[in-house]
Formats: C-alpha cells, sequence, structure tokens
C-alpha cells in the first residue's frame, strides 16, 4: 500500500518508518526543508535507539522517501496519516490543534479517489468530526473517510511498540476504511495483534485515558514511596508486593522524581480541559497533575534536606537530564524543575546526559555540561541519579569516591540499594526505602 505521513517528529517519522519495514511505500512530509535535507542525508532529528538503521535500510531498498512537496504522495496514497505536532495550547491547556486542522486542508485540495485520512496525533474528542468537515468544505467531490488511530508508543522503545503492540486501535464507521487499515496492520496478524475497531470519538477518548491511567498509576506510587519514608517502609517492596496482583500489574509503579516528557504532561491537562467542557468532573486526574508539578520541585528539597537544609556555594553533579532513559526528550523532565530550585537555594550545577545535553542547552541556563558521569561529579559535593542511564547502574564508586568532595549520593531512582552504597563509604538517600 501506498502510505503518506504528514510530519517527521517523533510519531510520524517512527511510523512511517515502521510502515515502510512492513513493506509498505511511506512518503514522509514536512514543510522544514532543512529537516527533509538532514533526513535525506541519513541524519536522524531525534534520539531513538534503532532508528537510524532502519531508516537506512528502507531508503537503500526504496520504500521509505522524505519529501517537502506533498503533491504527489498524497495522490497516490491509500491512506494519508496526520502526525503533526499538538501541544498544549498557551493560556487555556487545550491541545493546539493548528497544525492538524492546517494539515486537512491541505489533504483535502490533495485527494483523488477513495483515501483514508488518519489522524495519528494525540487529539481531543471530536477533533475528527472537524477534520471530515474541513475536508468537506475545502473540497466537497472527496471522496474518503476520516479514522482516528492513536499511537501507543514509548521513547526509547518505539520501533518494538509499534512492532509488537499490545493493540491496535482504529476508530471508524466506515467498512471501506476498516480494510485499509486491516491491511496496513496486515504484517501484525502473525504476532495475533488485536485491532480494536471502534467509533471515532471513543478511540481519540481512548488514548488520552490510557495516558492519563499510567499517569496516575507513577503519581500514586510516589505518594506511596513519601509515605513508606515516614513510617518506615520500602516503597520497591510495596510495589512488587501490589504489582504482582495481575489486577494492578508491575508496570509504571516504580517510584521516582515525576513523570515528564512529551505525553503524559500535556495529555493530562488536555483530558482534564475535555472533561471541564463537557461538564464531567475529572477530579483524580486533577489532583494527578498538581501532584506532579509539585513533585519536581519537592526532589529539589529532598536534596537540600539531604545537605544539611543549605546548599548555597555547593557544587551538584546531575546524572542524566532527559525525563527518561534512551531518549534526549527534555519537555517536562523533572530535572529542568530541579536544576532551578537548586540554582535558586545558590548551588552550582554540573550535569551529564548521554543523549540530551544539546537539548538540556535550550532550557537550562547556568549549567556546566561535562564530557562524562565522572567529569559531572568531579569536586562535586553530593552526586544526584535523576535518569537511570544504564551506565549509571554500576558507576566505579571507588572511582567516584576519589572525584567528589564529600561521598554523598541521592538517588532519585532507586537503582542502588542502601546497604550497599553505605558499605562502600557512602552517606546514600533515595526514594520511599527507609531500608
Amino acid at each position: 500500500m501506498r502510505v503518506a505521513m504528514i510530519g517527521t517528529g517523533y510519531v510520524g517519522l517512527v511510523s512511517g518508518t515502521c510502515f515502510a519495514d512492513f513493506g509498505h511505500v511511506v512518503t514522509c512530509i514536512d514543510k522544514d526543508a532543512s529537516k527533509i535535507d538532514a533526513l535525506n542525508n541519513g541524519q536522524i532529528p531525534i534520539y531513538e535507539p534503532g532508528l537510524q538503521e532502519l531508516v537506512a535500510k528502507n531508503v537503500a531498498e526504496e520504500r521509505l522517501f522524505f519529501t517537502t512537496e506533498p503533491e504527489e504522495a498524497i495522490r497516490k496514497a491509500d491512506a494519508v496519516f496526520i502526525a503533526v505536532g499538538t501541544p498544549t495550547r498557551r493560556g487555556d491547556g487545550h491541545a493546539d490543534l493548528s497544525y492538524v486542522y492546517a494539515a486537512a486542508e491541505e489533504i483535502a485540495r490533495l485527494i483523488e479517489g477513495f483515501t483514508v485520512i488518519v489522524t495519528k496525533s494525540t487529539v481531543p474528542v471530536g477533533t475528527g468530526d472537524e477534520v471530515e468537515a474541513i475536508i468537506r468544505k475545502t473540497n466537497p467531490d472527496a471522496e474518503f473517510a476520516v479514522v482516528s488511530n492513536p499511537e501507543f508508543l514509548r521513547e526509547g522503545a518505539a520501533i518494538s511498540d509499534f512492532k509488537r503492540p499490545d493493540r491496535v486501535v482504529v476508530g471508524t464507521d466506515d467498512e471501506r476504511a476498516v480494510e485499509v487499515m486491516r491491511e496496513l496492520y496486515r504484517p501484525l496478524y502473525l504476532n495475533e495483534t488485536p485491532i480494536i475497531v471502534t467509533r471515532r470519538r471513543t478511540s481519540e477518548l481512548t488514548k488520552y485515558a490510557a495516558n492519563a491511567f499510567l499517569a496516575v498509576k507513577i503519581t500514586f506510587i510516589n505518594e506511596i514511596a513519601d509515605l513508606c519514608e515516614k513510617v518506615g517502609a520500602n516503597v520497591q517492596e510495596v510495589s512488587r508486593g501490589i504489582g504482582l496482583d495481575n489486577r494492578i500489574g508491575g508496570k509504571f509503579l516504580h517510584a521516582g522524581p515525576g513523570y515528564g516528557g512529551s505525553c503524559f504532561p500535556k495529555d493530562t491537562l488536555a483530558l482534564s480541559r475535555i472533561a471541564a467542557d463537557a461538564q464531567s468532573d475529572l477530579k483524580i486526574v486533577d489532583s494527578v497533575i498538581e501532584v506532579n508539578a509539585a513533585r519536581k520541585k519537592k526532589m529539589a528539597d529532598k536534596v537540600i534536606e539531604f545537605m544539611g537544609g543549605d546548599v548555597s556555594g555547593k557544587t551538584i553533579a546531575l546524572l542524566g537530564l532527559a525525563f527518561k532513559p534512551n531518549t534526549d526528550d527534555m519537555r517536562e523532565a523533572p530535572s529542568i524543575d530541579i536544576v532551578e530550585k537548586l540554582q535558586a537555594a545558590g548551588a552550582k550545577i554540573r550535569a551529564y546526559d548521554p543523549a540530551s545535553m544539546e537539548e538540556a542547552e535550550k532550557v537550562m541556563s547556568g549549567v556546566m555540561f561535562c564530557d562524562g558521569p565522572y567529569h559531572a561529579i568531579e569536586n562535586a559535593d553530593v552526586v544526584v541519579i535523576v535518569t537511570e542511564w544504564d551506565q549509571f547502574r554500576a558507576l566505579d564508586l571507588d572511582r567516584v569516591k576519589t572525584l567528589v568532595s564529600a561521598p554523598k549520593v541521592v538517588d532519585l531512582r532507586n537503582i542502588y540499594k542502601p546497604d550497599y552504597m553505605e558499605a562502600r563509604g557512602f552517606e546514600y538517600t533515595s526514594v520511599g526505602r527507609s531500608y
């Protein structure tokens, strides 16, 4: 099948590349000429393990193309995916749909014959209705169907998530569109992947509900972690104890500095606004948004408390800046709030992240970005582990002790054990573990 993918951001590039690897002919379209030029030269604008190699393979095999000119790709396409950004709209928290609507207008002018138009971007309930209205107004004679097909990709594991998903959700009541979508995802039949066909509005809400529920799990275990510290319990053991219950599951029950990234902060806020507009309270989601925002700053307080209540003039080494490992994404990363509060308290910050320092430089000032973890911890008064990259899981602790001013570690991801660190001569604290 022929696919046109509007947008070469995270979702568009990963989805387009994976569809090409399924055997479809995919053209990824973007108005940013510099981004398209870079992609045509083999330069990938995002950090995602395995993506560069997969792009190169499918370009070489002539199934994947990049262009700024949409005309031919859209005219020939069996399906056109809208995978543009839907950032939080300044001022009211709603998703900004201007890029989606602009894409719909452009598609309407170019489609020929029956075409399935798919919203891959995360969009509020009812967006598909508006996209359909825009296309009908722009091109009354167009033969098309608008489908909701939300993505459920985890940054850092996106290729695996696309090729081996838990489910595929397709929102439409047009049978022709269903057949096109089943053919697009036919390679997944080998994995017996469930394809859930539902109505468009239900599909749109499913994406928001899924992300909000995961955000609730994260926030819940973070609050349980705080309670563990007060009552002498261990949050990791609590997580295991509840996670082995099949009704709960063990994923997203890892205590830490709060969630960040491109999805959870934006989507929980958008869902809250959708509910408010519909006069339907989502008090749990509203609380999660509030608690998570406070959590990030609370982690800076944890460092300050660990340092005796004063970090003025102290050098603090941060290991990890991205909101999670295996990505360079700094959007809503806990490290941003942590750095701001520590700097406001008078601390000097040295930092290292394997992938995100270029992005971090855009949102952080007054930080010394270092060449590696051991460079970052030189002469540090305390080492703070913010992101659980693999290379931080087995630091040479003897070497660390020779480099720091004081053997103090604040582990916000619980990747070391308290008794192990204390036996190695470190003053150590973590999240939600009294032992």
